[in-house]
């Protein structure tokens, strides 16, 4: 079963490489022939802005090839020294993707205020409007299709393509109704048209680095996600809770992490450890997730140390900024209380939260030695 699932991956990665491909090899001729047309019209209209949209598509030509170097690095296999593969390689690929997009605005900008301090007449024909149009349905057209596929296969820089594409569609039209204005009414603001544009540029490539920069960083994991996780994992027989989620990204299509279950302490090991088994199963199989799972043991039969439980819960839940506890087990033979408490982003002393809840617990259970992990709440 182990060996079917791992093969089922592996060609889910091979087949989601040679999709990004293919659409950035579509990207690519599209905008090569649109760069090419926009350029002629834009010289021979005097046009900057059209000449910057020309740019920006030539932008958007090496963007695709950064893309389809990206998706092939990110899919060699994993080696010695990146036990974990290639995968975070497509995070780079976004981020010199949305670099490229600011230093494209940032120059369009220079070149417009030049304009600006020095007008110079721009002549549009009918054809040169007609050709821009067709420029705005084909970018329409080709941001949509590049989006749709970026999404489908998780890629951030496949997504960030497409989404350039639909601005570029937005921008071109801009360019439309300034050619209209000058062919209409004989006033020219070209100029200060691809200032706009530029200026829509860099905030659109700030907003393009941000993204694959937070996910290098390690961005909190999604809120559905988690917690359909932990649903998951709860579900499976033998499992009374499921506690501190951890999931590490190693790019968009690799996530491993660990997991904590609550477990009857009458169960042997061999029954532990098909319930751990269980575990890893049904979430590698779901969700692509390599998980290791650790154990709490619970009290399940021992009258008074629940009775001693329900106590420690009333302490607890005095405190306003500790927003879980679990993996209670409490040993009356050893005279030890064990536990962990998740502890908010809120609280400013983390450590002295914790010698409070155990003076106040030694004041209930004075002859107990009281142990106590603390959690953050990094997922919910």
């Amino acid at each position: 079963m182990h060996a079917l699932s791992q093969r089922k991956i592996m060609i889910k990665e091979s087949s989601r490489k040679s999709t990004i491909v293919k659409t950035s090899y579509v990207g690519i001729g599209t905008n090569i022939l649109l760069a090419l047309f926009k350029a002629i019209v834009g010289l021979v209209a005097n046009s900057i802005s059209i000449v910057l949209d020309a740019l920006n598509n030539l932008t958007d030509v090496l963007s695709s090839l950064i893309t389809i170097i990206g998706a092939k690095l990110a899919n060699r296999p994993a080696d010695k020294g990146h036990p974990y593969g290639h995968g975070r390689i497509e995070y780079f690929s976004a981020i010199i993707i949305a670099f490229i997009v600011l230093a494209a605005g940032i120059t369009s900008l220079i070149e417009s205020a030049k304009k600006i301090l020095n007008p110079e007449p721009s002549q549009y024909t009918y054809i040169s409007v007609s050709i821009i149009a067709v420029a705005v349905v084909v970018k329409i057209v080709l941001g949509n299709y590049v989006s749709k596929i970026g999404k489908t296969v998780n890629s951030q820089a496949l997504s960030a393509s497409g989404a350039d594409a639909s601005f570029d569609a937005v921008i071109s039209a801009a360019t439309l109704i300034s050619a209209l204005i000058m062919m209409i009414w004989g006033i020219s603001v070209d100029a200060w048209l691809g200032a706009l544009i530029s200026i829509v540029i860099i905030k659109a490539g700030i907003k393009m680095v941000m993204s694959p920069v937070n996910d290098l960083m390690g961005r909190r994991i999604d809120a559905k996600l988690t917690k359909s996780i932990k649903q998951d994992v709860a579900s499976i027989e033998g499992v009374n809770g499921a506690y501190d989620l951890l999931l590490h990204n190693y790019g968009p299509e690799k996530t491993v992490g660990s997991v904590h279950i609550e477990i009857a302490d009458t169960l042997s090991a061999s029954e532990i450890y098909m319930i751990t088994k269980n575990v890893q199963r049904k979430i590698r199989e779901k969700y692509n997730i390599f998980l290791t799972v650790g154990i709490y043991a619970i009290n399940s039969k021992d009258k008074i140390a629940l009775d001693m439980q329900k106590q420690i819960r009333t302490v607890i839940a005095k405190y306003k900024n500790i927003m879980q506890m679990h993996g209670l087990y409490i040993d009356r033979t050893l005279k030890i209380i064990q536990f962990d408490i998740l502890v908010s982003f809120m609280e400013e002393n983390v450590l002295m939260l914790r010698q409070k809840v155990i003076t106040d617990i030694n004041k209930i259970f004075t002859d107990y030695d009281i142990e106590i992990n603390i959690d953050r709440d990094i997922t919910d």
